[in-house]
């Protein structure tokens, strides 16, 4: 299933660092920037994740909550988010089946090898629950800022 701009948000409960718990479904009333990337404390998560972080309160100005989500497990988000001091949760979801709902896990090539991975994709969700704005295979630079531009305008 392919999600896209006017489809409902599918709605998730995962686990988060510091032993907490995020529900989309929690967040109705505010606009939600769900970003999926695949690795804690590599360069490209990394920058992406530094982005969202310098930019946060620009995000809450356009009351737009941020949230993180990889394969990672909790202990790994606990040690990323310390590690850059990133103040917005970072979701597990270890089995995938978020990543799955929305489209970000699939084949992947490098060298030749294939493998399944998460697409660095992030969706853009309106305060009704409905996506509004999707960004496949996401180039870090200019990434966060093209985010917060389409933020502003909903």
């Amino acid at each position: 299933m392919s999600l896209k701009p006017g489809d409902k948000a599918p709605d998730f409960t995962l686990p988060s660092d510091g032993g907490g718990k995020i529900a989309l479904s929690k967040l109705k009333g505010r606009k939600v920037i769900l970003y999926f990337y695949p690795k804690d404390n590599t360069s490209g998560c990394t920058a992406e994740a530094c982005g969202f972080r310098d930019n946060l309160a620009k995000f809450a100005k356009a009351d737009a909550a941020v949230i993180g989500i990889s394969r990672d497990s909790v202990k790994s988000h606990d040690n990323f988010k310390k590690k850059y001091d990133l103040p917005f949760p970072l979701a597990a979801d270890e089995d995938g089946k978020v990543c799955e709902a929305y489209g970000t896990w699939i084949e992947k090539s490098m060298y030749g090898r294939k493998y399944m991975g998460i697409e660095r994709a992030t969706f853009l969700i309106d305060a009704k629950g409905v996506i509004r704005n999707i960004w496949h295979k996401v180039k870090v630079p200019g990434h966060v800022e093209e985010v917060l531009a389409a933020a502003k305008g909903i």
